[in-house]
């Protein structure tokens, strides 16, 4: 009985603390995002059928520019993925929630910012969220908090996972 108390104070813990808390501060979170990541509206369900790549997804990023990967933006946003996001998402496997290896081979940019912004929403209106809700037993992506610096950081990151 003992053991099992310790393992699920153990679990608690981990839960907890794998969650983040939504206001890590950071040295660059007030700077200002570009001009070009302004409110998005949803998409067509036709289209998001014919190209999940044109789904931009619900929330404030509606362009992200893709040139060079930044290696600096990488490095800050593996700390900020590894921080926040590793607890529910591996790498490259499936876990609580998909991997993010490959995923810009499979939405958009904007989509997988907007997801990471602005999770409950895109869950409860945006096709694509749905179905991936429903494929991860209905297991919901929480809110980090997240900042669009520190989304555009990960997104980075995850272009190195391609």
């Amino acid at each position: 009985m003992k053991k099992l108390l310790i393992l699920m104070s153990f679990v608690a813990v981990m839960v907890i603390s794998a969650c983040g808390g939504g206001s890590q501060s950071t040295e660059n979170e007030n700077t200002t995002p570009p001009q070009s990541m302004v409110e998005s509206k949803p998409t067509d369900d036709a289209t998001v059928a014919d190209d999940p790549l044109a789904n931009k997804g619900i929330g404030p990023v509606t362009s992200v520019e893709l040139g060079a990967v930044d290696q600096t933006m990488v490095e800050e946003g593996k700390v900020i993925y590894d921080q926040l996001c590793v607890a529910c998402h591996k790498p490259t496997e499936k876990f609580i929630g998909p991997a993010p290896a490959g995923i810009l081979s499979r939405r958009s940019p904007e989509w997988v910012m907007n997801m990471m912004l602005n999770p409950d929403q895109m869950l409860k209106e945006d096709p694509i969220a749905k179905e991936l809700l429903a494929e991860y037993n209905n297991v919901p992506m929480i809110s980090q908090g997240l900042t669009e610096e520190q989304a555009r950081k990960i997104l980075e990151y995850f272009r190195t996972l391609e």
